[in-house]
Order: structure tokens, then sequence, then C-alpha cells
């Protein structure tokens, strides 16, 4: 082996070196701030801990009595999966119309076809609501929408009214702030995945006579698949950790009741999460510890549901 080449080796090496230091804050800041607070959930939810007056008690030894007690028993009252449910019922009606129209918008701004003029500038007006704050999305719904609020005086004029302290009303609303907040950033992704696919397929089925519906039904959306599975399942994950929408709003919204039962129409289960967490009379980490685990955990097997369901092999086929 010649000088050169034992040189050049070493060089290399040397360079290689380099991408360690890169990548050494990351891991020291998911450590520090993601994975050690992970373990310290995991640890304070098998703590059985309680509150007798303003003196927290906690039992020796580590058992699964949050999870019995307050997850799967009756003394949390059920509450956790009232705000899981009301978590999913929102985010399903912020999620759904969101996917379709993000996808009717990617597919209309990438045709080679009919191409629309400004795209840009409607990409940028599109995406806009997303760099916005959610304190100021929700406070100016808020005043849009109650008391004497511009939405809320047209509307009386209309001889209807708007009252946001019904359930569903509020519920409503909070997943229309999540629709329209998001929905620009579904769209550019989706608008990435389309622009990814080759254009020899949609000349192949125009040549064959393929109306633009069918290009979009036979060769988008299928090939599309690992960018829907992508945001399918991203969008679960931060839509079961909806928070600051819903607080800001109306901090849990009015109490309906479903059959005998009284439920906050807009307390998410990271809300409820939140209010063990915070110093008062309410607050018991080990219950607070044990839902953000079940929390975790329902995530998880969501996500992986929805995975497996996405990955099904389907019999492609090119018929028009």
């Amino acid at each position: 082996m010649s000088f050169s080449t034992k040189r050049r080796r070493k060089k290399s090496v040397e360079v290689g070196k380099y991408g360690l230091y890169f990548v050494t804050p990351f891991f020291i800041i998911f450590f520090i701030f993601q994975f050690y607070p992970l373990l310290n959930t995991i640890y304070n939810s098998l703590v059985f801990t309680y509150k007798n007056g303003r003196n927290v008690i906690s039992q020796p030894g580590l058992s699964f009595g949050n999870y019995s007690t307050y997850v799967f028993g009756s003394a949390g009252g059920g509450e956790f999966w009232q705000a899981m449910g009301v978590t999913i019922a929102m985010w399903l009606i912020n999620f759904v119309p969101q996917l379709f129209v993000s996808l009717l918008f990617a597919a209309w701004f990438t045709d080679t076809v009919n191409k629309i003029k400004g795209v840009k500038a409607y990409k940028v007006i599109m995406y806009m609501p997303n760099i916005v704050t959610a304190a100021t999305v929700s406070v100016l719904f808020y005043n849009m929408f109650y008391g004497h609020g511009p939405i809320a005086e047209l509307v009386s004029m209309m001889g209807g009214a708007i009252d946001i302290n019904k359930g569903w009303t509020s519920m409503l609303i909070i997943a229309f702030i999540q629709f329209w907040m998001w929905y620009g950033n579904t769209m550019l992704i989706l608008m990435s995945g389309i622009m990814g696919i080759s254009p020899s397929y949609y000349e192949a089925a125009r040549v064959d006579g393929a109306t633009s519906m069918q290009q979009f039904w036979k060769i988008t959306v299928p090939l599309l698949k690992p960018v829907l599975q992508f945001t399918l399942v991203t969008s679960l994950i931060g839509g079961l950790q909806m928070f600051d929408v819903p607080y800001l709003f109306n901090d849990g919204g009015p109490v309906v009741c479903v059959g005998d039962t009284p439920v906050q129409s807009t307390r998410t289960i990271v809300m409820l999460i939140k209010k063990y967490v915070s110093p008062g009379e309410a607050q018991n980490i080990g219950k607070a510890a044990s839902y953000s685990v079940a929390l975790f955990v329902i995530t998880l097997i969501l996500s992986l549901v929805f995975v497996r369901i996405t990955n099904k092999k389907q019999r492609r086929t090119w018929r028009y």
C-alpha cells in the first residue's frame, strides 16, 4: 500500500469524526429534556400518590395502583376516557376535511396540463395561518364568536344565534381553527409527494385516454400512499396532544351531558393532565403520570394500527 493511499484513508477517517461532534448536542438535549422526563413519568405513574388535605401522601413501593384506580377504575370518574373521546372527536372533525381539502388543492396546484397562474402566491397565503401563534388565533376567534363579536352579530341579524357555551358549538369552532391553521402545511407536504411522482405515468395515462379524475384515483392516490401515511400518523400524534387552542379558547368548554354523565365539551386529555400537574388542591402527580403514560400507549397503538392499515398491499390496476 502506497504512502499516499494510507494518507488519504487516514484523512477520510479524521473527517468522518466531525459528524459525531455535530450530532452530540442533539443526543445531550434529547436525553436531558425527553428521555429522562419520559423515564421519570413512567416511574411516577408507578408510585401511588393521593392528596389528604394539603398533604401529598405516597405509598411505598412500585405498583400499577394509579392505572387500576384512575385509568381503569371508578376513582377517576371515567374522566380519562371522556377527555380521550373529546380529543379524538375534535381531531377527526378537523383532520378528515383537512386531508380532503389539502389533497384537492395539492392535485390542483401540481396539474401539469391546466397550469394555474399565481400558484406561489396561493401557497404562501394558504400556509400563513400556520405561522400565526395559537394564542393569537384563539383570542381572535373567541372575540369573533362570543357575545357581540362580528360573526355573532351577523348571525343574530340573520335571525340565528351562536352560543359558544353550548358543547357542540365550541367543539366545532375549535376543530375549524385546527383545520384552518394546518391545512396549508398538509397541502405543501402532499404537493411535495405529488411532484415526486414521475410525469411519465400521467403521460402514458393521457395517451390511453384517462381523464383527470381517473389519473387522480389510479395514479396519484396509490403512489402518494407513503406521504399520506406520514400525514396521517403525524396528525394523529399532534391531534392527541391538542392543548393550546382549546385551552386558550374556552379552557375546557361548558359541561354537557352524554347520557347521564357530565362531560366538559372541549377538555382534551392534555388539559386533564395539566389539571393534576399544576400546583393546587387537585394536584396529583401519580394520576397525571398514569394519564400521560396511558396517552403514550394509546398513541403508539393507534399509530401502529394506521401504519398497518395503510401498508396493506393493493393489487395495482392501470385500467381506466
